[in-house]
């Protein structure tokens, strides 16, 4: 079933894949962001009056942090250890943040280029505590770009 006019993809819907492969549906995601420079030109027109012109510049890499229940997916584990040990040559993948609509259908990619993660933080642990244990982990990434 199509969206009618003014419905909105809801934002608890998603996955992350690495290498074209989904390998974990996610708690959370912050912080990806897409910045690029900015140069600014400035010249004189053939009136002689000053005219300041903006222009896109250099694509700047990004970061994103994503919050995973603690389980054991192998794919996105052994990423993760990858990265840990400096092993670049397959800690660099290409990931993508999919965004699903209510049928699991993709809406909306975002494509991390040469991805690979820098830091991973464990939930609380507390003895009588009855909350999912989870790991918040950054990815960094060089470029990214969105279908």
């Amino acid at each position: 079933m199509a969206f009618q006019g003014g419905d909105a993809v809801a934002s608890h819907n998603f996955g992350l894949q690495i290498d074209g492969v989904m390998v974990e549906y996610l708690q959370s995601v912050t912080g990806l962001t897409y910045a690029q420079d900015v140069i600014e030109f400035k010249q004189n027109s053939a009136q002689g009056k000053p005219v300041t012109k903006k222009m896109p510049g250099v694509a700047q890499a990004g970061e994103c942090t994503v919050v995973r229940g603690q389980t054991e997916s192998p794919a996105f584990t052994t990423w993760i250890k990858d990265s840990i040990k400096g092993n670049m040559g397959s800690a660099r993948k290409n990931a993508s943040i999919i965004v699903m609509d209510y049928q699991n259908n993709p809406v909306k990619r975002y494509h991390m280029r040469n991805a690979w993660c820098s830091k991973i933080e464990a939930s609380q642990l507390e003895a009588g505590g009855n909350a999912a244990l989870t790991e918040s982990v950054t990815i960094t990434f060089e470029e990214l770009t969105i279908e």
